[in-house]
């Protein structure tokens, strides 16, 4: 049987369903190419007290861990929520093409933690994705998804490339923004929301740029605010 498995925002966020089904597997998988944990491997083992296997991004999308789950019940550990990456649905789909029973065990995920900013969730677009810059490959596509939802006055949420420090990601978000002629005047970075070292900073680049933000982070680019908005967001200033 497969598990794919939603661990929440912190090491202690795991469920009891998610330790059941994990105390059942003979092999424990985690994918940590698309966050850096708040917390270490080691000590998630000792909660789950068992071995965890760090699995690469290609392992995970060649369905490498589906092969194992047909003869033995294998569990694949997902930081936040367990479906909010589209790997993780083409898996569940493999496992319904190829008759694989599977669980999927629910948790919290960023999509939940950025309510803490005050922002109201029915008010968000569709969110968009930051990949680092490499030499000679400067993708800056996922701006038009901001650009469409500031259109239609819905926020933005922006993650961002685990491979970034708050500092690069910033300074590369400004040459984008001057590159498409975008001018943001203040934005929201949430930082390792739901653990005990959560912050939210919300001002301009360039003062962000002074902070020290932690990861896990994303951005929000906040569109037209409601009064309440306002007045809640303004305490992060």
């Amino acid at each position: 049987m497969f598990h794919l498995i939603g661990l929440g925002l912190n090491e202690k966020s795991i469920s009891l369903q998610a330790l059941e089904a994990i105390k059942k597997c003979k092999y424990v998988f985690i994918e940590e190419y698309t966050v850096k944990l708040p917390y270490t491997k080691k000590e998630l083992e000792k909660i789950v007290k068992k071995k965890i296997i760090s699995i690469r991004r290609e392992e995970v999308e060649s369905l490498h861990v589906l092969l194992k789950a047909k003869k033995e019940n294998v569990a694949l550990l997902v930081y936040g929520a367990p479906l909010s990456a589209t790997t993780h649905i083409t898996i569940i789909d493999e496992c319904i093409k190829q008759k694989i029973p599977y669980e999927i065990v629910y948790n919290a995920g960023v999509f939940d933690g950025i309510a803490q900013t005050g922002l109201q969730l029915y008010k968000f677009g569709k969110t968009a994705s930051m990949p680092r810059w490499q030499k000679n490959y400067e993708p800056d596509s996922f701006m038009q998804i901001i650009v469409d939802n500031q259109k239609i006055h819905a926020h933005s949420l922006l993650l961002i490339d685990p491979h970034f420090s708050s500092g690069d990601a910033l300074s590369q978000f400004e040459k984008i923004c001057k590159k498409n002629n975008i001018h943001l005047e203040k934005i929201i970075i949430c930082s390792r929301l739901g653990t005990k070292q959560a912050k939210i900073f919300y001002g301009r680049i360039p003062q962000l740029k002074t902070k020290k933000i932690l990861e896990p982070f994303c951005f929000i680019l906040p569109a037209k605010l409601h009064f309440f908005e306002e007045q809640f967001i303004q305490r992060f200033s």
